[in-house]
């Protein structure tokens, strides 16, 4: 039987994390919940949307997992706010790892991760709680990444690396292998990191500038 699951948030990832579950896990989405300043609309895929501080009286939290559906936002402290909140509940925090991702048998999870399809974890990898790991990520062997970060999309982290708690590393971010990236970082889109992070260091990747003259390069006639 599949575990009845309550989503805390109602934003684009909530809406993710219910066809993820869904479709591909051993949980069945009951509800959704966000504070009651936020809460907008009754209904979200025929299912209720309640006010977090009434959630525990109706969903009982001893029969009920959780996860928390939150993206980034203050380098992943506010998902981190309402992962504590629901425990604290008394809620059983949910993983969800796609069938489509790669994780080598002796990879170390944390509670409340959540891998997207296309991720390779390699041999001998750590992943600490409420990890993100958004899709086609390569996480290589040994490395250990800490609590509350969130991976965006392509991101290449090499061999025997060691990541810290409260990051951001963007889409197509790469690193060297052994590098040790400290608390509180943020990797930039396509930024190439080939030394060793400080706290609440800020590694900005590349960008092309933008202009115009598409159509010229082709040779396009607009007639």
């Amino acid at each position: 039987m599949k575990r009845n699951l309550v989503l805390f948030g109602d934003g684009l990832f909530a809406d993710i994390a219910y066809e993820y579950f869904t479709h591909d896990s051993n949980y069945q989405v009951v509800a959704f919940c966000v504070d009651r300043p936020y809460l907008q609309c009754e209904q979200k895929f025929g299912l209720p949307v309640i006010a977090t501080d009434e959630i525990a009286e109706k969903f009982n939290p001893a029969e009920h997992s959780f996860y928390a559906a939150i993206t980034y936002g203050q380098l992943n402290r506010v998902r981190e706010r309402f992962f504590n909140q629901a425990k604290k509940m008394g809620y059983t925090p949910a993983s969800y790892i796609s069938s489509r991702a790669f994780v080598w048998r002796n990879v170390e999870l944390g509670e409340h991760c959540f891998i997207f399809e296309d991720n390779t974890v390699q041999p001998f990898v750590k992943l600490g709680d409420n990890v993100v790991l958004w899709s086609g990520n390569h996480i290589g062997h040994h490395s250990e990444i800490g609590s509350h970060v969130f991976i965006a999309s392509h991101a290449v982290i090499s061999g025997c690396c060691h990541i810290g708690d409260h990051q951001f590393i963007g889409v197509n971010a790469t690193l060297s292998n052994n590098l040790t990236i400290a608390d509180d970082c943020m990797i930039g889109a396509a930024a190439l990191v080939t030394r060793n992070m400080t706290e609440d260091g800020f590694a900005k990747g590349a960008r092309s500038e933008v202009s115009e003259g598409a159509r010229r390069f082709f040779k396009v006639v607009i007639e």
